[in-house]
């Protein structure tokens, strides 16, 4: 299963149309993910399967999304994304979280149900 890349149209349609609004406003149905990386990136690199292995563990109840910083500038530009990769944890409601670095799947599977309340 390959996880679905946002470009800057798709981003404003499914996550958070940025230029409409200051304010945050989560356009998506369901709790989302985004990775935000780079092709050279090889910590990005090791989360890659993890971030597939999760979509297809939590299925329905979750999306995640690939940002690639390197043809998204303005995109990683609005969340001043520096490092990567970064994780941004979008609840249905409320401001998302975002985490630095490679992070094993246990942690992810934490974030999912603490921060996104989504379990299996």
């Amino acid at each position: 299963m390959t996880l679905e890349h946002l470009t800057d149209e798709t981003f404003k349609e499914k996550v958070f149309n940025y230029e409409a609004s200051k304010e945050w406003k989560f356009e998506g149905e369901i709790p989302a993910i985004i990775d935000f990386y780079a092709d050279w990136c090889a910590p990005c690199k090791t989360i890659a399967p993890i971030l597939e292995e999760l979509q297809a563990e939590y299925g329905e109840k979750l999306n995640i999304y690939k940002v690639n910083t390197e043809e998204q500038k303005e995109l990683a530009g609005v969340f001043g994304i520096q490092s990567i990769p970064s994780l941004l944890f979008i609840p249905k409601e409320g401001q998302p979280q975002m985490a630095m670095g490679a992070l094993p799947k246990e942690t992810f599977k934490q974030a999912i149900t603490e921060v996104l309340s989504v379990s299996e």
